[in-house]
């Protein structure tokens, strides 16, 4: 789903907002989780999930074309875990098929 997508479907919900409005709240929405992940805080969205940061530790890789190997630094990766009212919603209807 895009984000122009979620934009116009949260104006039409809520239509006593401009699209403006409702791209300013989803923008300012997005920046706050960015800047607490950022910081090392979690996000928990009850029913939906959390999503974590973890970190990659440095070391040395190979690079398979060349053989080359190379030092990666050490990096932050998002760590998303599903909810469990989320976890029943998508596999109900994989069980009603």
């Amino acid at each position: 789903m895009l984000k122009s997508e979620i934009i116009d479907k949260l104006h039409n919900k809520y239509n006593n907002f401009t699209i403006q409005e409702v791209e300013t709240l989803f923008d300012i929405f997005i920046k706050k989780i960015t800047s607490s992940l950022k910081d090392g805080k979690n996000i928990e969205i009850r029913n939906f999930g959390t999503i974590t940061r973890k970190l990659n530790k440095e070391k040395f890789v190979r690079n398979p074309k060349t053989n080359e190997k190379l030092y990666k630094n050490k990096s932050y990766k998002l760590h998303f875990k599903i909810g469990k009212s989320l976890h029943n919603k998508l596999n109900s209807k994989l069980n009603n098929e």
